[in-house]
């Protein structure tokens, strides 16, 4: 695995730009540069974990947190409550960026099953 730094360390680190909806002092949302649904944002944690394979009972607290982000961006949006919040994990699962994030979706019908 690279140790370079991932475009979303490079976000957090304020070298690459990104369009920022929320920030806390532990998770930064943004909107995704590739949108699959007219609302479509990334929230991640600043910590800089893989996905969820990485994270330890001791992430429990922070997961919670980027969840409730997740639930704010949504209504931050006007999702109200139909929303999808999506996460992968591996390349065979699809993930691309190699920190964990968390994909909200809304603001149009989501089908089932989404792949």
């Amino acid at each position: 695995m690279s140790h370079e730094p991932t475009i979303f360390q490079k976000i957090l680190d304020r070298e690459v730009p990104a369009d920022v909806v929320l920030e806390t002092d532990d998770c930064l949302a943004f909107r995704d540069v590739n949108p699959k649904a007219p609302v479509h944002v990334l929230v991640i944690p600043k910590k800089p974990l893989v996905n969820l394979a990485d994270a330890t009972d001791g992430d429990a607290e922070l997961l919670g947190k980027c969840l409730r982000v997740c639930d704010a961006v949504a209504q931050q949006e006007g999702c109200g409550d139909a929303y999808r919040v999506v996460t992968n994990t591996g390349a065979g699962a699809g993930q691309s960026v190699f920190h964990l994030h968390f994909h909200v979706m809304g603001g149009r019908d989501m089908g089932w099953p989404p792949g």
